[in-house]
């Protein structure tokens, strides 16, 4: 299945033998071979070369003190280059290897279906509609790696608060844009991981309205780089990663539960829900602990426990009090 990933597919194959070459060069063949996979990528990152082309602005937003973590940072470069995006490829670097020439000025995003009032947001409207802050959140991968990301900005509840939302509404479906010209694997499925694109997602309305979700336009006080899911991507850091849908196009409120991407894949494996919870193993892995990608380096994959609700269960617990989260996963 596309997320369990061999080491060599940690990276493109072209980076993965280039950096064999390094090891022998170095001499390090002895002790490399007895380095676990994702280790060694942590070790080599230093020799990427590749710039990146896809230009970001900065943003003018406040940082929210209510949404601080203890935990350290992820590094830029790690955010940014260690990535899934299968539009764009399956490998970790392949989003930012494939993704930047992707165009998102001109871009318009739609919120339609069971609201009052439907909108159609351009790129600039994007960024000055609602007031952009900063959250701290924790990323948690389906994978079992996690990030702590600074994302710049506005609630969900905001955005869905100009449009109305309709008593007759229940749930809220996401879609990424579809554009296989700029997006190399929707014109390749082996390249894209299988899935029908495009890729769609979904939270029941509650969920969505919860003070965790949020839209994100930026990283790190600037504009999202497309491998992150320029210009706009939702975040809701109580979820598995790929409930954070990126790039979207279309928003919109329903009066059931929508399809979504991972779920109509591998529904036994990937369920609608995707709460992070360390007591429900992935049938192919653990979920109690998880590798927090942090500063490069031999020693840089720390292992740590997962938490349930990925550590915000004071704000989202309440939402699955009557739900058997074994069965509804």
């Amino acid at each position: 299945m596309p997320w369990e990933l061999p080491a060599t597919e940690v990276t493109p194959e072209s980076v993965f033998r280039d950096r064999r070459n390094i090891v022998k060069a170095l001499g390090l063949g002895a002790i490399g071979a007895s380095i676990p996979g994702h280790v060694q990528a942590g070790l080599f990152d230093l020799f990427g070369e590749k710039r990146e082309a896809f230009v970001t602005s900065n943003l003018n937003y406040r940082s929210n003190p209510e949404f601080q973590l203890p935990e350290s940072l992820t590094p830029l470069d790690k955010v940014t280059r260690h990535n899934n995006f299968y539009e764009f490829g399956t490998g970790k670097q392949d989003p930012f290897e494939n993704s930047q020439g992707l165009k998102v000025n001109p871009w318009m995003l739609k919120v339609e279906g069971e609201v009052e009032r439907p909108l159609t947001l351009d790129y600039d409207i994007l960024l000055k509609l609602l007031p952009l802050e900063e959250r701290h959140y924790r990323l948690r991968c389906v994978e079992a790696w996690s990030m702590v990301i600074p994302w710049v900005g506005f609630p969900l509840a905001a955005l869905l608060a100009k449009a109305g939302v309709k008593s007759s509404a229940t749930h809220v479906a996401f879609e990424t844009l579809f554009d296989p010209e700029q997006m190399p694997g929707q014109r390749n499925r082996l390249m894209g991981g299988g899935i029908h694109y495009p890729y769609v997602e979904g939270l029941r309305l509650d969920e969505a309205m919860n003070q965790l979700s949020f839209l994100s336009v930026g990283l790190y006080g600037k504009t999202l780089p497309p491998q992150n899911g320029a210009p706009v991507r939702l975040v809701v850091p109580w979820k598995y990663g790929f409930k954070s849908i990126k790039s979207i196009v279309k928003i919109r409120l329903l009066d059931k539960q929508p399809p979504t991407s991972w779920n109509q894949l591998a529904p036994h494996e990937y369920g609608f829900y995707a709460n992070v919870n360390p007591r429900v193993d992935h049938p192919r892995w653990s979920q109690a602990t998880e590798r927090r990608i942090a500063e490069g380096g031999i020693f840089s994959a720390k292992r740590i426990p997962t938490q349930m609700f990925n550590g915000y269960g004071e704000q989202v617990a309440h939402l699955y009090r009557d739900l058997d989260l074994r069965k509804y996963y």
